[in-house]
């Protein structure tokens, strides 16, 4: 592991492995850098994989207030590790902040793009516009349990009975350690609706990945991505649901940053 410092000072964690074109892995909501670490092994195959800890989770700071641009700046950071430039991959949320990071002019060669999760109108409710101020509220008052169990049940849209058996299992206390990331999730989301200015504004090959067993709802969003992009391609995963092995996915990503 090493660390990088972003330009507000906060320290980025990141792991480092293979040799090749580089490669830097961006992890969705609830979860860490290892979440995406039997994915990086596979690419580390074929390409440098920096593959880091979004801040406030893993080992790496945070500060006191969150904005996205602060996320941008830690990509930044990386891709300076990195040589200047790298491809992007983006699971989930973090396939939404890649997306955002790319428009807003950061040196993304390729960008790959496992499910954001946008929802069109009348394909699902949309979480409430507020979202994130439900988290930052819930943790607030030192119920970082709550939070974790809004995410799941009210967001994600698991069932009662998921959420209950996971509130007992061995890693719901990680859960909770980074309950108050989701708020920064949210913030990444926003309605939940396409950024259509954003998606437009990307020039770089780019390819969003859809499993295909996952709901429709998710892959009617990919595709609007898709369609708005100026060098766009959709691909679909076939048995592969929003949980992606990584030993499905590596192939395709060597294949599209190839």
């Amino acid at each position: 592991m090493d660390n990088v410092i972003s330009a507000d000072g906060t320290s980025i964690a990141y792991d480092r492995l293979g040799d090749g074109p580089a490669v830097v892995l961006v992890c969705g909501g609830s979860v860490d850098r290892m979440s995406n670490a039997p994915l990086a092994a596979l690419l580390a195959e074929n390409h440098t994989v920096y593959n880091y800890d979004r801040r406030g989770r893993g080992d790496s700071g945070d500060a006191e207030v969150y904005a996205i641009e602060r996320e941008f700046e830690d990509l930044d950071a990386i891709f300076a590790e990195a040589g200047g430039s790298a491809h992007l991959y983006g699971t989930s949320s973090g396939a939404a902040l890649a997306l955002l990071a790319t428009a807003a002019g950061r040196p993304v060669n390729r960008l790959a793009l496992w499910e954001p999760p946008y929802i069109l109108e009348g394909t699902r409710q949309r979480p409430p516009a507020d979202t994130a101020s439900i988290y930052r509220d819930f943790v607030a008052a030192g119920r970082r349990d709550a939070a974790a169990e809004y995410f799941m049940a009210e967001v994600v849209g698991l069932p009662a009975e998921f959420v209950a058996m996971a509130k007992e299992s061995p890693w719901w206390p990680a859960q909770e350690a980074i309950a108050h990331t989701l708020a920064y999730d949210a913030t990444v989301m926003g309605d939940y609706s396409v950024p259509e200015k954003a998606v437009a504004a990307i020039t770089q090959p780019t390819q969003v990945l859809t499993g295909g067993a996952s709901e429709e709802w998710m892959a009617l969003g990919n595709q609007a991505v898709v369609e708005l992009l100026a060098d766009g391609s959709h691909r679909v995963l076939p048995d592969q649901q929003h949980n992606v092995d990584a030993a499905v996915l590596a192939p395709a990503l060597k294949e599209f940053f190839a």
